[in-house]
């Protein structure tokens, strides 16, 4: 199990479409991978689950992935979500 600290930088944070495509990259790996803010951890494959979390421009969040491609999970998520600028 490994994770990573990233603050979103994107204007509207993982609103509806950004968060579409994190999602759609999250399901792309067979690994578990969560979101962590706060005291709240949700799936990460979740789009109701995402879109709950409120997560806004400037805001940090942890994720975490445990699992066989666990690394190049976090490596794609962070690569998209630095993207999404």
């Amino acid at each position: 199990m490994i994770s990573r600290d990233i603050t979103i930088k994107n204007s509207v944070g993982l609103h509806t479409r950004p968060a579409t495509f994190f999602i759609q990259k999250a399901n792309s790996f067979k690994s578990s991978i969560w979101i962590q803010k706060d005291d709240r951890r949700i799936s990460a494959k979740s789009l109701l689950g995402v879109l709950s979390m409120g997560i806004t421009a400037g805001t940090t969040i942890t994720i975490i992935a445990d699992g066989p491609d666990e690394v190049d999970a976090i490596n794609g998520l962070e690569e998209l979500v630095e993207s999404l600028i």
